[in-house]
C-alpha cells in the first residue's frame, strides 16, 4: 500500500470512528438516537473492515477494541486515587430536614443551591481517562481498594472509549453501573427459556455481568452507566456539581436525565415528593435521591466524617415490602431440566398485587439466605420484577421450621438431579425422558418465535405426552386425527386445524427449527446468525468450536453447547426423524435481487399472513435492514393489528407508515 493510499484508509478509518463515537453519544447522553441499531451495526462491521486492511492503525480507543481478551491483571486490587464514601441515608422528611439544619450550621452566613439526582440501584464503577482516553475502570470495593474490571466496562456502549470536546488532563469519573429493569426481565426470560442462570434483582445482575472472566459474556448483557461524581478532575475545574453534570454530558459522559438543580431548599423537598410519586414509571431501580450542596467551595467547607460526605445525604425511598410466611417450597422442572426451588407464600398484599409465590432462583440463593419451610419472611417487589424474598424474620421462628435442601431425585419422573459443573449454581435432572422436560422442550418446539403450531398449547401438549401419542418433537408429525380424537379436548374440526398447523410448520425454515430445538444459549438471534451462516442444518452439526466462534453474536459458551447438543445420539436420532417427517432444513439465502438495499423497516403489531419474523426475514434477504427500534432514519414502519408504542414514535418522527398490503407489494409478495 502506498503512502497516500495508507494516509487516506487512515483518514477514512478515523471518520468512521468519529461517526459511531457520535452515535454513541447521541443513543446514551442526550437519549436522541440518529439512527437504528442495525445501521449501528453495519457501521461497526465497516470498521472492522477497514482496520483489517490495516492492523497497524487499530488504537485502544477505537469502537472495535470494546471486546478483548481478559489482561493479566482483571480483578486485581486498585487503589483510588481518592477514597470513594458512602452516604448517610435520611429516611423520612424529617430526617432530610436535620440534615439541612446541620448543612446551614456549618455554613454561617451562606445561602447554598442543591442539586437532586436519582439514586440508581447499581454498582459502582471508577473510571480513569488520561488526556481524554479510558485507561481504567475499577469496582468500589471498600471504598479504599476495588478491583480492576477494565476489560469489562469496555463492553459497554454508554461508557466512551474516548472523552468528546476538550476533555481534563486526567480525570476519575464515578458512577453507577445498571440494567434497565425491561431489560432485566428480558435477559432472565431469555436465560430462564434457555436453562441458564437467572439473577435475583437488575443489581445483582449488573454486578454479575461485570465480574466475567470473559469480556464477551459482559459485552451480552444489556449493561448501562450514568456519571454521578468524580474523585480527580485535573485540569479546568468546575465552580458547582451543576456545572460538573453538565461538562460530563458535553464530554460524552452519561448523566441521570432526572438531574435537577434547586435555588432553595423549598424547591428540593418539592423534587423529593415528585420523583417519590414516579417512581414506578422509572425505566430503572432506584431506592432513592441524593441531595447534595451544589457550590463545590462550599462543599469542602463543610467536608467529611471518616465515612461521609456531609454536604450529601441519600433520602431513601420507602420499600415496596411485606412480610409473609412461607408455606412450602415446591422444586419446578424447566425445559433444561434446571430445577429452580419457588416459595409458596401466604398471600399478602404489596406493591398493589395479591402475592403467593416467590422464586428462589436456585439452592445457593437459599443457603445465602438462610430460609427454612414455616419461615417468616420480607418479600419486595419494585416496578414489575417478579417478587423475591430478602431476608428471613429469624426472631418468629418456633423450632418447627424446616430445612431447604436441592432434591436428590426429580420431582417429575424420579431421575438423578445433579450439578453438570462443580462451579455451576444450577441443579439439572438429567434424564432426558423426564416428563416435564419433554413436556416443556415441546411447548417451545411448538411456540410462535419457534415452528408457530397453532394449537399446540400446554395442555394439549401435557396430554399427548400422557397418551404415549408424541414424546419428542419428530413425533408430532406422524399424529393422526384418531389420536388427537381418543383426547378429550378434541372434536373433528379442531383436530383437522392442529393437523394443518404441524404440516404448516415444516416449512418454517432452518432458524426457526434451530430455535425450537432449544439448545442452551441460543436464541433467537443466534439461531438465526447461525442459520444464514452455514445455511443447513448438515453442515451446522459438522461445525467445529472455531467455525461456530467466526459468527458474529456467537461468544465460546454458545458454541460448546452447540457442539454438545450435536454430539449427542438422542439429537442425531431427532434430526434424522424430523428430516424424514419433511421438515426444512437449510436457510433460504439472500435474493439475489435486492430491492430493499438500504432502507431499514420496523414492524409493529399483528400482521395477518406472516408472522413477524417471518417478514423480518424478507426483508433481510431482499437487502434491507429489520430494526426492533424507530428513529429519524428508518424508512417504513410496518403496521399491524393492534400496534404498539413504535407507531406513536414513527409519527412523532413523521417516519412513513405503510399497512400489510403495501408492505408485500414492496416485498413483491
Amino acid at each position: 500500500m502506498t503512502q497516500t493510499a495508507s494516509q487516506g484508509l487512515a483518514r477514512r478509518i478515523e471518520r468512521l470512528r468519529e461517526q459511531i463515537r457520535h452515535h454513541d453519544y447521541r443513543y446514551y447522553v442526550v437519549s436522541q438516537p440518529e439512527i437504528s441499531d442495525a445501521e449501528y451495526d453495519r457501521l461497526i462491521r465497516r470498521l472492522q473492515e477497514l482496520e483489517a486492511q490495516a492492523p497497524q492503525l487499530v488504537s485502544p480507543d477505537s469502537p472495535t477494541q470494546r471486546v478483548g481478551g481478559v489482561p493479566d491483571e482483571a480483578f486485581r486490587p486498585v487503589r483510588h486515587a481518592a477514597v470513594m464514601l458512602s452516604l448517610d441515608n435520611a429516611f423520612s422528611e424529617e430526617e432530610l430536614d436535620a440534615w439541612h439544619e446541620r448543612v446551614l450550621k456549618g455554613l454561617p452566613g451562606e445561602k447554598p443551591t442543591y442539586t437532586v439526582e436519582l439514586k440508581i440501584d447499581g454498582v459502582g464503577l471508577a473510571l480513569t481517562y488520561e488526556r481524554g482516553r479510558l485507561m481504567q475502570a475499577a469496582t468500589r470495593g471498600d471504598g479504599t481498594t476495588g478491583e480492576e474490571v477494565t476489560a469489562n466496562a469496555k463492553t459497554i456502549r454508554a461508557i466512551p472509549l474516548r472523552l468528546r470536546e476538550e476533555p481534563p488532563e486526567r480525570c476519575e469519573a464515578r458512577g453507577e453501573v445498571y440494567m434497565t429493569v425491561r431489560d432485566f426481565e428480558r435477559y432472565n426470560s431469555r436465560a430462564a427459556r434457555q436453562g441458564e442462570e437467572t439473577f435475583v434483582n437488575p443489581r445483582n445482575a449488573a454486578a454479575g455481568s461485570l465480574r466475567q472472566k470473559d469480556p464477551r459474556i459482559t459485552a451480552s448483557r444489556p449493561l448501562r452507566f450514568f456519571v454521578h461524581s468524580y474523585g480527580v478532575w485535573e485540569g479546568r475545574r468546575c465552580e458547582t456539581h451543576w456545572a460538573f453534570l453538565q461538562a460530563c454530558r458535553r464530554l460524552g459522559l452519561p448523566v441521570t436525565e432526572h438531574a435537577v438543580r434547586c435555588r432553595s431548599f423549598q424547591q428540593v423537598r418539592a423534587q423529593c415528593r415528585r420523583l417519590e410519586a414516579m417512581r414506578a414509571q422509572l425505566a430503572y431501580e432506584a431506592d432513592g435521591i441524593v441531595i447534595k450542596v451544589n457550590e463545590l467551595i462550599l462543599q469542602q467547607r463543610l467536608g467529611t466524617t471518616h465515612k461521609s460526605p456531609r454536604w450529601a445525604v441519600a433520602y431513601k425511598f420507602p420499600a415496596q415490602q411485606a412480610t409473609t410466611q412461607v408455606l412450602d417450597v415446591l422444586h419446578s422442572v424447566g425445559r433444561t431440566g434446571v430445577v429452580t426451588p419457588v416459595a409458596k407464600l401466604e398471600p399478602v398484599f404489596c406493591a398493589g398485587v395479591t402475592i403467593s409465590n416467590a422464586t428462589l432462583h436456585n439452592y445457593e440463593e437459599v443457603e445465602r439466605l438462610g430460609i427454612k419451610r414455616g419461615d417468616w419472611v420480607v418479600i419486595q417487589r419494585a416496578g414489575e420484577v417478579i417478587p423475591q424474598v430478602i431476608k428471613v424474620v429469624t426472631s418468629r421462628r418456633t423450632g418447627s421450621e424446616r430445612a431447604i435442601k436441592p432434591p436428590t431425585h426429580c420431582p417429575e419422573c424420579g431421575g438423578v438431579i445433579t450439578k453438570e459443573k462443580e462451579e455451576e449454581v444450577a441443579y439439572r435432572c438429567i434424564n432426558p425422558s423426564c416428563p416435564a422436560q419433554v413436556v416443556r422442550t415441546m411447548i417451545h418446539f411448538g411456540s410462535r418465535p419457534a415452528m408457530d403450531i397453532e394449537g399446540l398449547g400446554d395442555v394439549v401438549v401435557e396430554q399427548l405426552v400422557a397418551n404415549g401419542h408424541a414424546r419428542t418433537a419428530a413425533e408430532l408429525y406422524g399424529l393422526t386425527d384418531r389420536q388427537l380424537l381418543s383426547l378429550p379436548l378434541f372434536k373433528e374440526k379442531k383436530a383437522q386445524k392442529l393437523l394443518a398447523a404441524i404440516e404448516m410448520s415444516k416449512r418454517r425454515g432452518f432458524a426457526r427449527l434451530l430455535f425450537g430445538l432449544g439448545i442452551r444459549h441460543v436464541g433467537e438471534k443466534a439461531a438465526l446468525d447461525l442459520a444464514e451462516s452455514f445455511g443447513s442444518m448438515a453442515a451446522l452439526m459438522q461445525a467445529g468450536r472455531q467455525q461456530l466462534e467466526a459468527v458474529p453474536g456467537i461468544g465460546p459458551v454458545a458454541a460448546c453447547a452447540v457442539v454438545t447438543f450435536f454430539k449427542q445420539p438422542q439429537t442425531r436420532s431427532l434430526i434424522r426423524a424430523l428430516e424424514a417427517a419433511g421438515v426444512a432444513m437449510t436457510q433460504p439465502k439472500r435474493s439475489g435481487w435486492q430491492p430493499l438495499a438500504g432502507q431499514t423497516f420496523v414492524l409493529t403489531g399483528e400482521l395477518e399472513s406472516m408472522t413477524r419474523l417471518e417478514a423480518e426475514g424478507l426483508v433481510r434477504r431482499l437487502g434491507g435492514n429489520a430494526s426492533s427500534s424507530v428513529s429519524r432514519a428508518t424508512t417504513y414502519v410496518v403496521a399491524g393489528a393492534s400496534p404498539g408504542s413504535k407507531l406513536a414514535k414513527a409519527r412523532e418522527l413523521g417516519v412513513k407508515v405503510i399497512d400489510e398490503t403495501i408492505f408485500k407489494k414492496l416485498i413483491g409478495a
